[in-house]
């Protein structure tokens, strides 16, 4: 294909693995909506959803704890999707799919692989377990960005964005890989497969 898929996301790390995605099959990415949280996104789907009968595009959501299993939530919030329209649902979050790479991620964290959960996908809140596992870095620069100041009341510390950014899409021996990823994450292997047949 070389139409340009374009990209609906919840926020900036989700723009990045799905940058990191299309790049791996073989698809150009177009313009990126959304960056506004998950209620902001399943508002103005069904506006995307009507595009889709036009241009290709991919919508990924966290399934977090809305629904018991992906295939029901994706039927509650888009029962009709338009024939250009590649909607996938994340089990529970976009930080399950950089888990599910446990060797590379326990090398980048600078932490012992057997560290990181072999199910990634059973994890309740795999944004917490990413920040708990960040605790455990060797390295006082991960642990400084990415785990939260005392007191802050934050969930993530400053940089945590930016190193799961550099961690998908780094130039690096550690860098994330999908295929690799997608043995242990199945939500992200049926997002694979759904981009290599839009490809």
């Amino acid at each position: 294909m070389t139409q340009p898929v374009n990209l609906l996301v919840e926020g900036l790390t989700d723009e990045v693995v799905l940058h990191r995605l299309l790049a791996h099959t073989h698809l150009q990415p177009g313009t990126t909506y959304g960056k506004n949280g998950k209620a902001a996104l399943l508002e103005k789907l069904p506006n995307y959803n009507r595009a889709a009968h036009h241009y290709p595009w991919i919508v990924v959501v966290d399934l977090d704890d809305d629904a018991e299993c992906a295939p029901d939530y994706v039927v509650a919030i888009l029962p009709q999707p338009a024939p250009q329209m590649c909607l996938r649902v994340v089990v529970r979050a976009i930080e399950a799919w950089l888990l599910a790479d446990a060797e590379r991620l326990a090398a980048f964290l600078d932490i012992p692989r057997n560290r990181v959960p072999t199910l990634p996908e059973a994890e309740a809140d795999p944004k917490a377990t990413l920040v708990r596992l960040a605790r455990l870095s060797r390295s006082r620069a991960i642990i400084e960005d990415m785990t939260p100041r005392e007191g802050s009341g934050a969930k993530v510390g400053p940089g945590y964005a930016g190193r799961l950014i550099e961690f998908v899409v780094g130039h690096h021996p550690h860098a994330w890989r999908p295929d690799v990823a997608a043995e242990r994450a199945d939500s992200l292997g049926r997002c694979l497969r759904a981009l290599r047949q839009l490809a």
